[in-house]
C-alpha cells in the first residue's frame, strides 16, 4: 500500500540510487551484517520451522497489537495525525483481522497437496510442500506505518522464516515505538528490527538475504532489484502510480462521490491504491464535482482542518510538492493549505487534462483531478494508454462496463463501486502488475511470497516398473513407449 513519497526521492532514496555506497564511520555496515549472519545460524537451526513456532510469534504480534493500541495510535497520531478510529480501521485492526485470519488457516494452507503421477511412472506418489525461504528482510514505507510493516511480516513469521524488518524514518514515531515493542513481544533471536536511514538501508541492501519484500514507489524499487541482483534475491514489490475511477452516467452520483470522497482522503490522501483521478463519462463532470464538494463537507465539516477525523501531510516536502500540483486544473472544493500544521484541504480538481501538472505523477494526496471523456471506449483507451495502475475503479451499473473493464483493461486490483476496500477482503491477494509492482501478499498468498513450493516423487524400489525405461531400447519398448508419454 505504499509510496515513499513519489516525485523528488527522498534523501534515504537518492543515496540508495547513488553508485557509490553512503560511507559508514560507525560500524554500522558490520554490525548489521552480522545481525544478519546470526539470524541466517537461526534460521539453519531449524528454530522457525515447527508450525507450534509460528503460532506463537502470531499470538504474541496480536497480544502486542492489542496491549499496546493507546502507544501505537498516539504514535501514528504523531506522524500523520491520524485518528484513532483510522489507526484501528486501517492499521492496527487490519493487522489483527490478517492474524487471525493466518491462525484460522494456517495449518491448511502448509498441508502438503496431492498431485497425479502419469502412468510410466506409476505405482509412485508425488506431492508439493511448501518450505521457508530463509532470511528475509521487510522494507516498509511511512503513510501506513504499522499495517505496512506488519502485514508482511504476519506473512514471513507463517511461513517460517527469520526476519529483518526495516520501518521508514519518515515515521519516526511509529518506527522509534516498533523497535522498542517487537523485541518485547517476539523472539528476537529471530526477528529482528533495524531503524534508520541512508547508511542502514545501504548496509542491509548489501546483505544476503533469501527475499526481499519492499513498500514504495517505482523509482527505489528498481534500486532493490538491482541490490537484489548480486545474490539472485526473489522480490515482492508493492508499488503505487495513478489509480483512476471511471464514473458512468445514470449512477447514483451522491453515493459514488461519498464513497471516492472516503477512500480518496481517508489517510489525507497518502494511500497507494486511494483513487487518484476521475475519469467522469459524458456529461456527469459538473454534476459529480458538486457532489464531491457535498461530500466533504459532510464528512469534514465546513472546516477540515478542525476536524478529529482528518489527517495531515507526513513533512514539508510532501507539502510542498502537493500544493504545486493545484497549478494548471480549476480548485472546485478544498484548496487550502497550512504548511506549519501540514494541513492541506481535500480538494477537487476540475477542468484538468492529460497535460496538466497534476496528471504527471502519483498524487498522494488530498488532490482529486476529475477529467472529461465522451465515452467508456475513451476511458478505456485512456487507461491503457498509461503504466498499469495498482487499482481500478468503477462506478456503474452496467454488467456489459464491468465485463468490459475486466477483460479490456489490467490493474493490480479492480474494485466496482468501491474503492480501496478490496485490501480488507481477506483472501483476496493484494499486489500490483507492471509499475504498479510484482508479487502479491494476504492470507494465503503470504505463504506462497515467503516459502518455495517443493515438489516431492516419492517411488518405492519394492517392484522396478522403470524397466521398460532402462537401454537398451528394443522396437517392443519403444512402441510401449511412445504410447505412454
Amino acid at each position: 500500500m505504499t509510496n515513499d513519497t513519489p516525485g523528488t526521492p527522498t534523501v534515504q532514496q537518492a543515496t540508495i540510487q547513488s553508485a557509490v555506497p553512503a560511507p559508514i564511520d560507525d560500524g554500522t555496515g558490520a554490525k548489521i551484517a552480522a545481525r544478519v549472519r546470526d539470524l541466517r545460524a537461526v534460521f539453519a537451526s531449524g528454530r522457525t520451522k515447527p508450525i507450534a513456532w509460528r503460532r506463537t510469534q502470531l499470538r504474541r504480534l496480536r497480544a502486542l497489537l492489542v496491549e499496546e493500541r493507546p502507544a501505537l495510535e498516539r504514535a501514528l497520531k504523531a506522524d500523520l495525525g491520524k485518528s484513532p478510529v483510522e489507526a484501528h480501521t486501517t492499521e492496527i485492526g487490519f493487522v489483527v483481522n490478517e492474524i487471525d485470519h493466518t491462525l484460522k488457516h494456517l495449518a491448511s494452507w502448509l498441508r502438503p497437496e496431492r498431485v497425479a503421477v502419469p502412468m510410466a511412472m506409476a505405482p509412485a506418489k508425488a506431492r508439493t510442500v511448501r518450505e521457508p525461504l530463509g532470511t528475509v528482510l521487510v522494507i516498509s514505507p511511512w503513510n501506513y506505518p504499522i499495517n505496512l510493516a506488519l502485514a508482511p511480516l504476519v506473512g514471513a513469521v507463517a511461513a517460517g522464516n527469520t526476519v529483518v524488518l526495516k520501518p521508514s524514518e519518515l515515521s519516526p514515531a511509529t518506527s522509534a515505538l516498533l523497535a522498542e515493542l517487537l523485541p518485547r513481544y517476539l523472539d528476537t533471536e529471530a526477528i529482528a528490527v533495524i531503524e534508520g536511514g541512508v547508511p542502514e538501508s545501504t548496509a542491509l541492501l548489501e546483505q544476503h538475504f533469501d527475499h526481499i519484500f519492499y513498500t514504495g514507489n517505482a523509482q527505489v524499487a528498481r534500486i532493490v532489484m538491482a541490490a537484489a541482483v548480486k545474490h539472485l534475491t526473489p522480490v515482492t514489490l508493492e508499488l503505487g502510480g495513478k489509480s483512476p475511477a471511471i464514473v458512468e452516467p445514470g449512477v447514483d452520483l451522491a453515493t459514488t462521490a461519498r464513497r471516492l470522497v472516503w477512500g480518496k482522503f481517508t489517510n489525507a490522501g497518502q494511500t497507494c491504491v486511494a483513487p487518484d483521478y476521475v475519469l467522469a463519462i459524458g456529461d456527469t463532470a459538473d454534476a459529480l464535482q458538486e457532489e464531491l464538494g457535498a461530500a466533504i463537507t459532510e464528512m469534514f465539516g465546513e472546516d477540515p482542518k478542525a476536524s478529529p477525523d482528518y489527517g495531515r501531510i507526513v513533512n514539508e516536502r510532501h507539502f510542498d510538492r502537493l500544493t504545486a500540483l493545484l497549478e494548471g486544473g480549476t480548485v472546485v472544493a478544498g484548496g487550502r493549505g497550512d504548511r506549519e500544521d501540514l494541513y492541506l484541504a481535500p480538494t477537487i480538481l476540475g477542468d484538468v487534462t492529460a497535460d496538466t501538472p497534476v496528471m504527471a505523477e502519483e498524487i498522494f494526496g488530498p488532490i482529486l483531478p476529475v477529467l472529461r471523456v465522451p465515452d467508456l471506449d475513451a476511458a478505456i483507451a485512456f487507461v491503457n494508454e498509461r503504466d498499469k495502475p495498482l487499482a481500478l475503479y468503477a462506478f456503474t451499473e452496467s454488467d456489459t462496463t464491468k465485463r468490459r473493464l475486466t477483460t479490456e483493461t489490467s490493474s493490480g486490483g479492480l474494485g466496482f463501486g468501491l474503492p480501496i476496500a478490496h485490501l480488507a477482503v481477506p483472501d483476496l491477494p493484494f499486489g500490483g502488475v507492471g509499475e504498479s509492482g510484482m508479487g502479491a501478499y494476504h492470507s494465503s498468498a503470504s505463504i506462497d511470497t515467503f516459502s518455495h513450493v517443493k515438489s516431492v516423487l516419492d517411488k518405492s524400489l519394492a517392484l522396478d516398473t522403470m524397466r521398460l525405461a532402462y537401454a537398451p531400447i528394443t522396437d517392443l519398448k519403444e512402441k510401449i513407449l511412445r504410447r505412454m508419454l
